[in-house]
């Protein structure tokens, strides 16, 4: 069974700073995780911070030059570093992760997602 759990979130000031993790584990699977997500109430879920295959980093234009993505491939852990947070990024954070069978397939698993509010 494939386990991913995000934590770190939490109610910040706007200016401030948040770092998320999401660690993800499974007993007989290969992890990779990915990257996350967010969900805003009344809205979609968008794309936040991602990892390619190749291992270069996708940004939401609206995140650039405030978030961090990186990871700890030896943990199988995912970061979000999260500075300048603005009331807009209010939502619930979401990390995703593959996980490859022996098999040679591989699934998606995502997180329970992680609350993140940022208000005065």
């Amino acid at each position: 069974q494939v386990q991913v759990v995000e934590s770190g979130g939490g109610l910040v000031q706007p200016g401030g700073s948040l770092r998320l993790s999401c660690a993800a584990s499974g007993s007989g699977f290969t992890i990779k995780p990915m990257g996350w997500y967010r969900q805003a109430p009344g809205k979609q879920r968008e794309l936040v911070a991602t990892f390619a295959e190749s291992g270069s980093t996708n940004y939401a234009d609206s995140v650039k030059g405030r978030f961090t993505i990186s990871r700890d491939n030896a943990k199988n852990t995912v970061y979000l570093q999260m500075n300048s947070l603005k009331p807009e990024d209010t939502a619930v954070y979401y990390c995703n992760a593959l996980a490859f069978a022996r098999s040679g397939t591989f699934s998606l698993y995502w997180g329970q997602g992680t609350q993140v509010t940022v208000s005065s």
